[in-house]
């Protein structure tokens, strides 16, 4: 039954024409309206509008039942409707919206006619966080350093990839290896992988099980899905176990109950960009609610073009005798030695001296395929066993097409992941369990792909190699030259010509065929394809315990993870066709305790965790908040962590044989073997392989593998400098032990160290063959030196008015390196300076956002490459226009507006402009 009222005037509230935001308190209030009861309490609708103190609507505001999961969210006229149940008495309604205070309002019975005015909050932010300490609290207190993005300044982002517009806040990098790879790190040692910061959708770990990164947003959830993001900078191991060295971001979803409706965005613009997104939420009964979301993202990427000389290039560019480029693939250097005698004999002249073949570009081993693109598919089945216990079933399959920056590039053609939740969550915990399913594709090695196709017979059936006989041709060019009277330089031209001239070519109708035959073909030594399938199975638990009187919380819990790892023999060690199993679990605990009115907020968290193949690791953190102000708008914080990362799946247990070498995980019992220096030359192998005593003087040792691991201190202030000033800077100083690396070394493949007469035959390292014992290995390492690095982030945002807001922020990172041997790689990888300057805003309809970006150059050391990153900036901006009857609003958005240079990642593309139009529907 509808029962009908008229409209009621609340105390504080109610009417917002005769409200003004003197009227209004700054904290969260209680109004209370008396009227006549119900006739049904028990399926009472309540309805109204959310406004501003001026009277303007407030879309995307959410009003909840205080105590329960029963809530909803305001239209794009700020209006909302709720059924609650009145037979247990009064009911109150929290109503929210970022940066307005919170308001309460209790009703003895129901309304439907609510006109809440909400002002602007006297401390700038009322938001709450649940990353910090595993529980609801307000941002200004949380005890590190976090951030926070509301559904709002997430729609304003307008970089192709959410992760890689999270670069406009404070202490954030970002490295975009392609347009939809990114990975985000906080307080230095940047990757192209993201290895030290947890990713979580709802709490679930977005990583691949089989590699243990997380693609970005690849597959995550779409924007419309996102409620809000959640940042952590820092160790976070007290409350996140293994891999929260650096920081936690966690995604939260909407909800089906609260968000309502259908929204739909559409976007196209430069290199082809479509991209569409599609959310639908009902309420089936006020029990039982659903929601589905699709995403497809398609657009030309860009592509890495880099071709100077890495590293590891014994010539120069634009050598006679060639060089390795960054980004060309299959440029295998050849050293001529008398150890070794090409077909006719080698010439002396070319003893000590390499030979690179020419390579092929990576617009060349794609076949000018520089399409990207993403699709997701999600849903998601609530059900409210109580008003306070909700039951959610979830199902999610996403993938992409782009390309992945690690140990190589990698073309990541239909990689993806399925995953599965069960959860049941009240006020006081949750239990949770996931499953994550994730999937290779038809995902190809850019180095791979170019030495088989070098590797490749020059005809069909033949047993001379393209490499073979670039090499022999280089050799008898060289001679004839020489004999013809042509000088040493000349002839090593000469010879590089003829040589050139036997290669591959890419507009070859044969390139097209063995190109694709071996992207087709996972077998090891003929195939680049990339293959795994792997699982990972979580189960966790959280319980709140809460004292009122006393001002303490209690929050207790625990996780057990296992990994099933399976490549069929290509990517790990799992040649009998069984999985390999890897587990860790833990459990955790925080004590928070208020004092002095509240004001001092003092909390000791602690997790232990148990692995397989590591010891026990303890990970501790103490913080205290302190509040001043008359509104707490001063909040001055300090603590001390400890984290931790476990290796990687890949680390542990990788078995990757690539003909030129052999890739190996370190959980056994390590390795012996040489430092590659021993084959600088044909004199120093000579000398060691005579000389036992220098022979020793070159062997090496890797040890199993153990934990990298993190001590933090750290204080910082939050809150509001002046009226409308918001301020929020913080000191990190930190120590870093056992950073995992990787190194090249010859060794036997049981781990055992060589004898002199296995490097011999073994000899040279570059080509051995599979069949030896002795072979070139590369392993995962840990650094013994600590490594102390120290930083300074600070953010500041001027509020003129709603319509026009200032921001700003500066980063400082800086590494000690002064006890630290020359040379020392420590994979820092991060902008000693760089700092945002942004303005936003709403003006009635009409919202805005520009952003500028500029980062320091720096050194990348990277596993790909080593290399240094120049100064970049980009420039951002976002326009929307809302029109309310149609529910409607029109879009246009740009990243990298200048088109500035903006490379990321060493050996990684140049990220141009992207620009878009598009419009956003929402029907609730």
């Amino acid at each position: 039954m509808k029962s009908y009222y008229p409209s009621l005037l609340v105390t504080t509230v109610l009417l917002p024409q005769l409200a003004s935001a003197t009227a209004l308190p700054a904290a969260t209030t209680t109004a209370v309206i008396s009227n006549h009861l119900a006739p049904d309490l028990a399926d009472a609708t309540l309805s109204g509008k959310v406004l501003t103190d001026k009277g303007e609507p407030l879309p995307g505001a959410t009003v909840f039942i205080k105590g329960t999961f029963i809530g909803t969210s305001t239209d794009q006229q700020g209006s909302f409707r709720l059924n609650a149940n009145f037979e247990n008495g009064p009911v109150t309604l929290v109503f929210s919206y970022v940066g307005f205070d919170t308001r309460e309002l209790q009703l003895p019975a129901p309304e439907q006619a609510i006109n809440v005015g909400l002002t602007p909050s006297a401390t700038l932010l009322n938001e709450t966080v649940v990353s910090a300490s595993r529980i609801e609290e307000n941002i200004l207190r949380a005890p590190v350093t976090i951030d926070k993005l509301s559904t709002r300044q997430i729609e304003r982002i307008t970089t192709p990839e959410i992760l890689s517009g999270l670069g406009q806040l404070k202490g954030i990098d970002v490295s975009s290896a392609s347009m939809l790879f990114t990975s985000v790190s906080t307080r230095g040692f940047s990757t192209a992988k993201s290895e030290r910061v947890v990713q979580l959708v709802d709490y679930m770990d977005t990583q691949l099980p089989s590699l243990n990164l997380s693609p970005g947003n690849l597959v995550g959830i779409p924007e419309l899905d996102m409620e809000s993001i959640e940042i952590i900078h820092g160790p976070a191991s007290a409350l996140y176990g293994a891999n929260a060295l650096s920081g936690v971001i966690l995604f939260n979803s909407k909800d089906p109950f609260v968000y309502e409706g259908l929204s739909v965005r559409l976007r196209g613009g430069e290199r082809n960009l479509l991209d569409g997104q599609v959310r639908y939420a009902k309420k089936i009964t006020d029990k039982l609610a659903f929601k589905i979301n699709a995403s497809a993202f398609r657009a030309n990427d860009w592509v890495a073009r880099n071709y100077e000389p890495t590293r590891s290039s014994v010539n120069p560019a634009g050598s006679s005798l060639g060089y390795n480029a960054v980004n060309r693939y299959g440029e295998n250097g050849y050293a001529f030695t008398p150890f070794q005698q090409l077909p006719g004999g080698t010439n002396p002249e070319l003893y000590g001296k390499t030979a690179y073949l020419p390579g092929f570009t990576e617009q060349e081993l794609t076949a000018d395929d520089n399409r990207t693109s993403s699709y997701r598919v999600q849903g998601a089945l609530s059900y409210l066993l109580r008003d306070d216990l909700k039951l959610t079933a979830e199902v999610k399959h996403a993938e992409g097409t782009t390309t992945y920056q690690n140990l190589s590039r990698f073309r990541t053609n239909g990689l993806g992941s399925n995953q599965y939740r069960v959860e049941l969550k009240s006020s006081k915990g949750f239990v949770r369990a996931y499953t994550t399913q994730d999937f290779s594709g038809k995902s190809y090695e850019f180095n791979q792909l170019g030495t088989l196709l070098q590797q490749s017979p020059t005809t069909e059936g033949g047993n001379v190699s393209f490499q073979q006989l670039f090499y022999a041709t280089y050799n008898n060019a060289y001679t004839l030259a020489r004999r013809a009277g042509q000088l040493p330089d000349a002839a090593l031209a000469t010879a590089q010509a003829a040589a050139n001239a036997t290669q591959l070519s890419p507009s070859d109708p044969r390139f097209g065929v063995l190109r694709d035959r071996i992207t087709e073909s996972r077998v090891p030594g003929v195939g680049a394809q990339q293959y795994f399938k792997s699982f990972l199975h979580d189960v966790s638990a959280q319980r709140l315990f809460t004292f009122d009187q006393t001002g303490t919380n209690l929050i207790v819990g625990g996780a057990y993870r296992q990994y099933r790892l399976g490549s069929d023999g290509l990517l790990f060690s799992d040649f009998d066709g069984k999985r390999i199993v890897n587990y860790e679990y833990g459990a955790y605990a925080q004590l928070t305790q208020t004092v002095f009115e509240e004001r001092l907020k003092l909390a000791l968290a602690g997790r232990l965790d148990n692995f397989k193949n590591f010891d026990a690791a303890f990970s501790p953190r103490v913080s205290a908040v302190y509040s001043l102000g008359e509104n707490k708008q001063h909040n001055f914080r300090a603590s001390y962590g400890q984290a931790f990362r476990s290796p990687s799946q890949l680390e542990q247990y990788l078995y990757n044989d690539i003909r030129t070498g052999l890739l190996l995980g370190n959980v056994g019992n390590g390795f012996q073997g040489y430092n590659t220096s021993l084959f600088a030359s044909p004199q120093t192998l000579g000398a060691g392989l005579a000389n036992p005593a220098v022979l020793q003087t070159y062997e090496y040792n890797a040890a199993p593998l153990d934990l990298e691991q993190v001590k933090t201190v750290e204080v910082g202030y939050k809150g509001a400098l002046i009226a409308n000033l918001y301020a929020d800077v913080s000191y990190f100083r930190s120590r870093y032990d056992g950073f995992i690396g990787a190194q090249l070394f010859v060794g036997n493949t049981d781990g055992s160290r060589p004898t002199a007469q296995q490097l011999s035959v073994g000899y040279p390292i570059a080509y051995s063959d599979q069949s030896q014992k002795t072979r070139a290995l590369y392993t995962y390492v840990n650094n013994t030196r600590e490594v102390k690095t120290q930083g300074v982030t600070a953010g500041l945002t001027y509020y003129f008015h709603r319509g026009f807001n200032l921001t700003g922020n500066y980063s400082l990172n800086v590494i000690d390196k002064s006890n630290l041997p020359e040379g020392f790689q420590t994979f820092f990888n991060t902008p000693k300076h760089k700092y945002n300057v942004g303005i936003n805003g709403q003006l009635s309809n009409l919202s805005y956002s520009v952003n500028y970006r500029w980062v320091q150059g720096h050194l990348q050391e990277m596993p790909f490459a080593v290399g240094n990153i120049r100064d970049y900036s980009t420039t951002d901006a976002y326009l929307g226009y809302l029109v309310p009857k149609w529910g409607t609003t029109f879009q246009a958005g740009i990243s990298n507006a200048f088109d500035a240079n903006n490379t990321q990642v060493y050996g990684g593309p140049q990220i141009g402009r992207l620009g878009y139009l598009g419009l956003r529907f929402d029907l609730q």
